[in-house]
């Protein structure tokens, strides 16, 4: 089977540039080649993780960015890319990418390509009686890849949504079709949004409920990321609903009392957790680089469990290393505990106090050592904190914390200041600044003439 998927991807990479070039049309197929062409075809392709989906640099910029750690100058300097480098220090525009282009773009819309070729190509196949389940999973799974990348390049490369100015915002260039010879404009916004949304939801109505491969997506992993792309958009009830109709079809938690703290990597791939496996990485993220920050990691308590298995003390202070990806790669999919999350801020953003506190009381009994005495208010903006301040701890280092920062800054009860020292100097990003919003790298520009953000 690998040897198959090479030989389609290759194929299909071939496709790909062909449409770039006439030269291509006038080359000389290579008989050996597999032309993607069945249903199999079609799924070994959005199998082949390695080369299209699964692991991701969507999310890293962000997290670099987002100031839960700190790394010594030394290790910034031994850093091999100037964007890592940049984003930690929220550098200009000019200085960003040096001659480098923008890794999580490029991966990003390479990803996309795919499945617009696998979303036309599948609609070609026509599947024979007994196959309709198989046939959906392929074009629901291409739905679901393109909308994952579209939410997290939004994240990255355009400004927190705003609901009465997303019509104009520059969103991103919508590329829906696999001819990349068509000139796209960066859309509104609002259009790459609903398009996320659009995506998701059919998705959604394709996928079965639970996948054969956790690196697979499910209609549960849709109604996740649907959760969180409401949530992104401060549309508190919606991202709720959501969120309870991905855990109506698993809800399960680790009980972290039962996990061994001795491994380097406490949890497990594909942990019950886990609804979508998919991962980041930078060399910045290495444990004997990536120092915690001091206020985050004392802010869990000693009967938190989470204050051992998460982290660990190395030179200097304590990194990090409860990646549910089971391994060094952060973990940037999706899991039932941040569900429990979105859908606690839900009902407390809308006076559902009560439901807020079952559902962030449910998720600490399983985090807590015995005795934990559960949360009680009937303060609003008292139960909120509460769910936010949790929701920074569970959710630590999963590619999370800059999209929240992004939302929260509006909001004068929840903004911070970030601060880094480097080499005796001192950077501050503020909220609601406008390097929230990372540069598209110069090549790209000059490429598609598309407009540069401002920042």
């Amino acid at each position: 089977m690998k040897g198959k998927m090479t030989l389609i991807f290759a194929a299909l990479t071939v496709v790909i540039l062909s449409s770039c070039s006439d030269k291509w049309l006038e080359a000389k197929p290579d008989e050996s080649l597999i032309v993607p062409s069945s249903i199999e075809d079609f799924q070994a392709l959005l199998d082949n993780s390695s080369q299209t989906f699964n692991v991701s640099q969507s999310s890293s910029l962000g997290e670099i960015s987002a100031g839960d750690f700190y790394i010594t100058y030394s290790s910034w300097q031994s850093l091999f890319t100037t964007q890592e480098k940049m984003a930690y220090v929220w550098a200009d525009t000019k200085d960003f990418y040096g001659t480098e282009s923008s890794t999580g773009w490029q991966n990003s819309y390479r990803r996309i390509l795919n499945a617009n070729v696998i979303l036309n190509g599948i609609q070609k196949v026509k599947p024979i009686s007994g196959r309709q389940k198989d046939w959906d999973n392929v074009k629901g799974s291409a739905l679901f890849f393109r909308a994952f990348d579209y939410y997290h390049l939004t994240q990255l490369f355009c400004k927190a949504y705003n609901s009465t100015t997303a019509s104009t915002d520059l969103g991103l260039p919508l590329r829906l079709d696999y001819d990349v010879n068509v000139v796209v404009k960066r859309a509104t916004l609002r259009l790459v949004y609903d398009q996320v949304i659009q995506d998701l939801q059919t998705a959604a109505s394709l996928l079965e409920t639970a996948p054969l491969f956790k690196t697979r997506p499910s209609k549960q992993a849709a109604f996740a990321l649907l959760a969180r792309t409401y949530l992104s958009m401060e549309l508190y009830e919606q991202a709720g609903l959501y969120a309870d109709s991905a855990l109506k079809i698993q809800s399960e938690l680790v009980d972290y009392s039962k996990v061994n703290s001795s491994p380097t990597y406490p949890f497990v791939r594909f942990n019950p957790e886990v609804i979508f496996h998919s991962t980041f990485l930078f060399g910045i993220f290495t444990i004997s680089k990536l120092i915690v920050e001091p206020e985050l990691y004392n802010s869990y308590t000693s009967d938190d469990y989470r204050r051992t298995l998460l982290f660990r003390a190395v030179s200097g202070g304590v990194t990090f290393r409860g990646h549910y990806s089971g391994d060094r790669n952060l973990f940037g999919g999706l899991a039932t505990d941040e569900l429990y999350l979105i859908r606690a801020e839900s009902n407390a953003r809308r006076g559902e106090l009560n439901a807020s506190l079952s559902d962030l009381n449910f998720l600490l009994r399983h985090r807590y050592k015995p005795g934990f005495a559960p949360l009680i208010s009937n303060n609003a903006t008292e139960v909120l904190r509460l769910v936010l301040n949790e929701r920074r701890k569970e959710l630590a280092f999963r590619g999370i914390r800059w999209s929240d920062l992004r939302r929260l800054n509006k909001d004068n009860r929840f903004a911070v200041t970030l601060s880094r020292t480097l080499n005796s100097q001192t950077y501050q990003l503020l909220p609601n600044d406008k390097k929230y919003v990372m540069p598209i790298d110069e090549q790209e520009i000059r490429l598609s003439g598309i407009e540069q953000n401002d920042r």
